[in-house]
């Protein structure tokens, strides 16, 4: 069994940034080290939404389009840690993150392209 333990979250003003961290325990020799990992989040009343996405290497990286060129996502496979640097934030960013283990080596925009999933992390951005 996996687990994924969001940190990071917090509140902070628009235009501010934050740093999100995904650390996984378990057995995570496999997951880590094979697979791809996103972060993905959700606003109340809302559907989850496809944040970011890295492959299991890190080499490649996609992004969802409302926060491109302001989130950064990447991973540390030797640590068993994803993380996700956010700077440049919105009060629309505001949401519950969560980060999320890929069934295969690439990650995906699809949440059911995943198999193992934290239990979130507060952002809350202010105006």
């Amino acid at each position: 069994q996996v687990q994924l333990v969001e940190s990071g979250g917090g509140l902070v003003q628009a235009g501010g940034s934050l740093r999100l961290s995904c650390a996984a325990s378990g057995r995570t020799g496999r997951i880590l080290s094979n697979n791809g990992m996103g972060w993905f989040r959700q606003a109340p009343g809302k559907e989850r939404e496809f944040v970011a996405a890295i492959s299991w290497r890190g080499e490649s990286s996609f992004y969802g389009d409302s926060v491109k060129d302001r989130f950064t996502i990447s991973r540390d496979n030797a640590k068993n840690t994803l993380y996700l640097q956010m700077t440049g934030l919105k009060p629309d960013d505001t949401a519950v993150y969560y980060c999320a283990a890929a069934r295969g080596s690439y990650g995906s925009r699809s949440t059911s392209e995943y198999r193992y999933w934290g239990q979130g992390t507060q952002v809350t951005v202010s105006s």
